[in-house]
């Protein structure tokens, strides 16, 4: 991890600990109490009986909690960490990463989500499998997703949020883990994504309302935006390098635009490598693209997005903005350069940027709202956390023991997949002592890079799989199989030859030293489609009747009946009504109470009722029936007044968005 070598303390500072009395303790047991309520009465609400109620919501969440869920699921702890870090390290132009995802959120909910919800799948490696057919695609991404949420976002967001914790209330590393692991893993077990979207919309307003009285303490410390301009730009350590620059703040920290060969995150990177980074985490990614698909219909998964999108404006400013103030005020430890005192410091030599948003809430907070700020990273860190175990389970029971055992019940597929949250915590504590002894300076451009050598292929993928019907599978698979060497290579490269400190030479390789992350994602992202493309031309194309609904053109088809032939037809104007036989069908599938028999021990009922199962036979549907559910939960329809509301929200959204980058470039 990118925190920086660092051993877990006996004892936690005394100065941390001073600061902290009964009233904050007290503010983040409510915090963990309500919670956990919360998670268990949403848990008694949701369908959690079968794939549809317990994966994805029963298919029945509105906008507000979906486009909650998406910016908690997003903002972890990690991010907390990592964007404030390299904002006081940098200065600005981090921000432009919150900014570029509104138009990739736009993206979800007008281009994306409607082929998925069309395709009828539950995750990306199963939609990528009706789309190419065969099955080594599916376990592929499902193996590649699973590796990475384990080992970058699991483990970035634990050990960031729990050092936090220890920093601040004194709790071991270990202790502080355990407990966090063991709360979400209740209420993501026995809740499903009902429980977690929920929990996650409850947590949003805490982590932004603690996150904007912080941001206001620290501009009214520093003298406002014109006082912070002033202080960063003269915030230099005491003790500095003799002959190097390092030590001072860079003279574009205010602008968003930089140079394209000398800026730290060059314009060109930043605007188009970036987009295809965005591409994956926001249209691609089972976290983020599993929340709009719970949506109860494609208006309020569009609602979501734009939601969504307007909370991601705010990072720049409750959180990267802090992270400038706290080098501002206290330039000798978060602008440290001297690599002995930094390690002193914080246990990193290359620099102590990734500190710099808990010094600024140890030292800024007044009692009782430094506990709201640890229940805000406590906030952060569960709602990805959750958000994670949720989609990680779904890949497995969906993508993965299906394919293992092919006659798998639904009943099996729900335990399988509450059994594989508790190994991925389990893993996860494991493997927090390599995360503890790694070494490295800016968590959050860390986590970007390796992003940036792993997702370009999977977003070259998707996008090509959407709008252009000539790919196969062979172009598909070797493309991406293309991707993962070129992409690991660079990635062992950076593993192996360290960033330099201050002062030392840089050794390392020039595809290293002079190809910044973001224009090899670029570079990776166009290598790889041309392999997928060229393998396709040479291979059979596909059948055109089997790509309805699966494309962006295809989308409004429907599947080809016994004659073989498709009909397409534009977009009505309104969402068909049910029918009572497909309304009845709908509460049988995903609402079904749980009717236990009245011989059950104890013990059974309460498995029964934790794991959201009926102990009676699931009923079987008629073929009428099941039609009449697939056209209900495929439906891409839309009223015309809420598509119309939709449309001129994400025009506003954008507006703003383009205001902002042209006001701080």
């Amino acid at each position: 991890m990118e925190y920086g070598a660092q051993e877990a303390p006996a004892e936690p500072p005394q100065e941390a600990r001073a600061m902290l009395n009964i009233y904050d303790i007290l503010v983040v047991v409510f915090y963990f109490v309500f919670v956990l309520a919360l998670g268990i009465w949403s848990s008694l609400q949701a369908s959690r009986s079968t794939v549809g109620g317990y994966f994805l919501a029963g298919r029945s969440m509105t906008w507000w909690p979906i486009g909650a869920s998406l910016m908690s699921s997003n903002v972890g702890s990690g991010l907390f960490i990592g964007l404030a870090g390299t904002g006081a390290a940098g200065g600005l132009a981090v921000g432009g990463f919150e900014w570029n995802a509104t138009w990739l959120l736009v993206a979800l909910g007008w281009v994306f989500i409607p082929v998925y919800i069309a395709a009828g799948v539950v995750t990306m490696p199963e939609y990528l499998k009706k789309r190419f057919g065969g099955q080594r695609i599916q376990v592929y991404m499902s193996v590649l997703s699973l590796i990475l949420y384990i080992f970058t976002k699991i483990s970035t967001d634990i050990f960031s949020g729990a050092l936090f914790i220890q920093v601040s209330l004194g709790w071991n590393l270990y202790l502080s883990t355990v407990i966090l692991l063991v709360v979400t893993a209740i209420y993501t077990i026995a809740g499903g994504l009902t429980a977690v979207i929920y929990t996650d919309a409850l947590q949003t307003v805490i982590m932004v309302g603690g996150a904007l009285v912080l941001m206001f303490l620290g501009f009214k410390e520093v003298g406002w935006y014109p006082g912070l301009q002033e202080k960063y730009n003269t915030a230099i350590a005491n003790v500095t390098v003799p002959n190097t620059t390092c030590h001072l703040p860079r003279s574009d920290a205010f602008h968003l635009l930089r140079d394209p060969v000398t800026g730290d995150i060059p314009w060109p990177g930043l605007i188009f490598g970036l987009t295809v980074l965005a591409t994956w985490c926001w249209c691609t990614d089972q976290v983020i693209v599993q929340r709009s698909l719970s949506a109860k219909n494609l208006s309020h998964a569009k609602g979501g997005s734009v939601f969504g999108g307007y909370l991601k404006i705010l990072p720049m400013f409750f959180i990267v903005m802090p992270g400038m103030i706290s080098r501002a005020l206290y330039p000798d430890v978060v602008g440290c350069v001297d690599p002995d005192i930094c390690q002193a410091i914080c246990g990193a030599r290359v620099g102590c940027s990734n500190i710099a948003y808990p010094k600024l809430v140890m030292e800024l907070m007044p009692i009782g709202l430094r506990g709201l700020m640890i229940a805000v990273i406590v906030a952060a860190l569960m709602s990805s956390l959750t958000s994670i175990f949720n989609s990680s389970s779904t890949l497995f029971a969906i993508d993965i023991w299906q394919r293992l055992r092919r006659k798998a019940t639904e009943q099996e597929l729900m335990v399988v997949g509450r059994v594989f949250i508790v190994f991925l915590v389990v893993v996860s504590v494991v493997w927090i002592p390599v995360i503890q002894s790694a070494n490295s300076g800016k968590l959050f451009d860390y986590i970007q890079a390796v992003t940036s050598y792993l997702a370009p292929p999977i977003a070259a993928l998707f996008v090509l799989a959407i709008f252009c019907h000539r790919v196969t599978e062979p172009g598909a698979f070797w493309g991406l199989i293309f991707g993962l060497v070129v992409g690991a290579l660079r990635m062992i490269l950076e593993f192996s030859y360290g960033a330099p400190s201050c002062g030392e030479r840089d050794t390392r390789p020039a595809v290293l030293r002079d190809v910044h992350y973001l224009y090899f994602a670029l570079l990776l992202c166009g290598l790889t489609a041309l392999v997928i493309i060229v393998v396709s031309l040479c291979t059979p194309p596909i059948p055109e009747e089997k790509l309805v609904p699966l494309t962006w053109w295809t989308r409004h088809c429907s599947p080809p009946g016994p004659e073989g032939h498709y009909h397409c037809h534009p977009p009505r104007d309104r969402e068909p009504a049910l029918s009572a036989q497909e309304s009845q069908t709908e509460d049988s599938d995903l609402k079904k109470k749980e009717s236990p028999a009245p011989t059950q021990s104890c013990w059974q009922k309460f498995y029964f009722w934790f794991c959201g199962l009926s102990p009676t036979p699931t009923p079987v549907l008629s073929p009428a029936e099941k039609a009449a559910m697939e056209r209900k939960l495929t439906s891409i329809e839309e009223t015309p007044l809420w598509r119309r509301v939709c449309n001129i929200n994400a025009i506003f959204l954008l507006a703003i968005n383009i205001f902002l980058w042209g006001y701080f470039a």
